[in-house]
């Protein structure tokens, strides 16, 4: 699995550090409110995971599984495979992404809570590839910018594959 990475671009300890700083800065900006996390699945695992564990807030999580790739490109039909578990009616709804390319996914996920109540969405993506967006869209917290290029590890994924890897790295050309 390591051998196929080109090279690490976010180390394990880049990325504990970032997480501490967002969580850091939840903290400061949710003072007196509650607010809930909602992870895409499956990406967000590992990035909420660590995230979660450093707000030192009263916070609720829930989850969706939204489809949008085929392969290694979004194909621009966002499905919702897996809806929220309970209401989000008049909540604060922080999303928590893995990685934001095209925008696509983002922007019906949070148009739909929207729609279903939500009082306020903001966005977390532990990764922004803005060389590839298509939709006006931005993250409210980043971890970190990344280029245009196929990275995989800590939830990213390719083919389901490579989400394990503790470290963001970029995926060999011959592996896709």
């Amino acid at each position: 699995m390591h051998s196929d990475i080109k090279f690490i671009l976010i180390s394990e300890e880049e990325i504990a550090r970032r997480c501490r700083d967002l969580a850091d800065a939840i903290n400061h900006d949710y003072v007196g409110r509650q607010p809930v996390l909602v992870g895409l699945l499956k990406g967000s695992v590992p990035f909420m995971a660590e995230l979660m564990k450093r707000i030192t807030l009263n916070i609720e999580i829930d989850f969706m599984d939204v489809k949008s790739y085929v392969g290694t490109e979004s194909c621009g039909d966002v499905q919702i495979i897996k809806d929220l578990d309970s209401s989000v009616l008049g909540d604060d709804i922080i999303l928590v992404e893995d990685i934001i390319d095209t925008g696509r996914t983002l922007k019906k996920v949070r148009d739909l809570l929207y729609q279903k109540g939500a009082r306020d969405v903001k966005i977390i993506s532990l990764l922004d590839k803005p060389d590839r967006r298509v939709c006006d869209i931005k993250a409210d917290y980043v971890g970190f910018e990344v280029p245009d290029a196929f990275v995989v590890g800590f939830g990213l994924d390719f083919n389901q594959k490579y989400r394990n890897l503790p470290y963001i790295g970029v995926l060999k050309d011959e592996c896709y």
